[in-house]
């Protein structure tokens, strides 16, 4: 099948936009407001940017009153953000944390979750998450669009300290993820964990491009 956009004439029962983009990894992403009022919230359009140094991006489109989401206005406020890895264990405190509550309303306490102070930022981490970032705002790239909330705000980071809890950390010094089963979005209203992983090496043996994709800063800056 092909449809245009404009159209929407595919003709399905449901948009299979979001579908065809899979899986996304979830930004969890907890902040301040400028009077210290935590907010967390799940962003499914998020992406590591790039390694050396790293910056992470979440986008937020508006809510359903047409107005810029919490976490965007704390984050160009404050210029700070954390980055919370949404596990399977907490699948269930994610998707609380997703409701539209009215300004104000603590998403920790909403979604039962614990507060652990960060070292280099102001928000909150989420102490029950395996993997944190401490991000400080970066800048905002604002896209238009055609519905109330088609217009997005795509929010770009420096991650400036990680946490990673050291009983996720395999004998290989390798991050054990399949320990961790991070979920990720499909679209419609699915999801997806990861529980089975598989390597692939570029050949060619090219130390540079290899420690490119192992994102290996350090190794690069001695090749």
């Amino acid at each position: 099948m092909f449809y245009q956009f404009e159209n929407k004439d595919h003709g399905l029962a449901f948009d299979p936009f979001k579908s065809c983009v899979v899986p996304r990894p979830i930004g969890w992403v907890s902040t301040l407001s400028p009077d210290g009022a935590s907010n967390l919230a799940p962003y499914s359009q998020f992406q590591n940017l790039t390694f050396d140094p790293p910056y992470v991006m979440f986008a937020a489109n508006q809510n359903t009153r047409g107005e810029r989401k919490d976490s965007t206005v704390n984050a160009e406020r404050t210029g700070e953000f954390v980055y919370n890895m949404a596990t399977y264990d907490l699948r269930e405190a994610v998707n609380l944390s997703a409701q539209e509550v009215p300004y104000g309303v603590d998403e920790f306490e909403l979604a039962g979750l614990t507060k652990a102070p960060s070292i280099l930022v102001k928000p909150f981490r989420v102490a029950e998450s395996p993997i944190q970032f401490e991000c400080r705002y970066h800048q905002t790239l604002r896209l238009p669009g055609k519905s109330v909330m088609g217009t997005v705000d795509i929010i770009i980071g420096l991650v400036a300290g990680i946490h990673i809890k050291d009983e996720c950390i395999g004998k290989d010094g390798k991050i054990d993820i399949l320990k961790l089963r991070p979920i990720g979005r499909l679209g419609y209203y699915d999801y997806t964990v990861i529980d089975n992983k598989f390597e692939m090496v570029i050949p060619g043996l090219n130390e540079k491009l290899l420690a490119g994709l192992e994102g290996a800063a350090g190794k690069l800056n001695k090749i």
